[in-house]
């Protein structure tokens, strides 16, 4: 799932030693089954949220929810992650939240309102995350692995403008759009014009610092943990490079990160890691 799903997340899980990597793996793949429910057509709505989030409780609790199938792949994963490392409840419950609100079909009138989006549908990762990495630190580098989760959501983002609209979603928020003179009309249209290429530089800065916040916290991390990070980080932050070269059109071109530039990248995350 992780490898069909993403690719650039999967290219950084490889430097995880073989058990980090299968729990990174199993907290992965219950994201995006929760994150499937929510966009997809037949993803089944709240009732089938409501369902994963039981089945993921009763993983945590070391506990596997059996259907007419058997127990699912997916909770069973969780659930033997959860029994090696201390994965923590809240950060999955935000999670849940988080994908709630892509349900409800919930608003974004200030950038206050698309920070807590990305806090809960991808910041909280990085707390799921360090624990299977093993850190130090204490909470202040929770709280880079937190800012570098929402980095990677905020370029999500922008790279799926287009595609997020087709399901009629817009988190572009209300408040930036004004400033910047963007309208939900222009975004239909496919326009990228002068006011929108300034609101996606805008977002692109900001994208960057938080890597740059959320980066400060990888020397932290244990082990290998640090490049399998840094290297994610970097291939992630290497899709704000594509935008930019494709004139941030992210209506009609979805931008990525090639599997050569990926390996070009490595060579600076490792020196990074052996820097710091």
């Amino acid at each position: 799932m992780t490898r069909l799903h993403s690719r650039t997340f999967y290219f950084g899980s490889r430097f995880f030693p073989l058990q980090q990597r299968q729990a990174v793996w199993a907290v992965y793949a219950t994201c995006r089954q929760g994150d499937d429910i929510a966009d997809e057509p037949d993803g089944g709505g709240p009732l089938a949220l409501t369902d994963w989030w039981a089945r993921i409780q009763a993983a945590l609790n070391g506990h596997l929810t059996l259907s007419e199938r058997g127990p699912d792949a997916v909770s069973q994963a969780l659930c033997w992650a959860a029994r090696h490392y201390p994965l923590p409840r809240s950060a999955f419950e935000e999670l849940y939240l988080g994908l709630r609100m892509d349900l409800q079909g919930y608003e974004y009138r200030t950038m206050d309102d698309l920070e807590v989006y990305c806090r809960r549908v991808a910041g909280v990762v990085g707390f799921m995350i360090a624990p299977i990495c093993g850190y130090q630190g204490g909470a202040q580098t929770l709280d880079y692995a937190l800012k570098l989760g929402q980095a990677m959501q905020l370029t999500n983002i922008l790279r799926d403008v287009g595609e997020d609209l087709a399901r009629g979603r817009v988190y572009l928020p209300h408040e930036l759009q004004r400033q910047f003179g963007v309208t939900r009309q222009m975004l239909e249209a496919g326009q990228v014009t002068p006011e929108y290429r300034a609101l996606m530089q805008h977002l692109i800065r900001l994208a960057r610092q938080w890597y740059t916040e959320g980066s400060a916290g990888i020397p932290n991390l244990n082990g290998s943990g640090r490049l399998a990070v840094a290297t994610a980080a970097r291939a992630y932050a290497g899709i704000l490079d594509a935008l930019e070269r494709n004139d941030y059109d992210n209506f009609s071109h979805r931008a990525h990160v090639s599997g050569v530039g990926k390996l070009l990248m490595l060579p600076q995350a490792w020196w990074q890691t052996r820097r710091t």
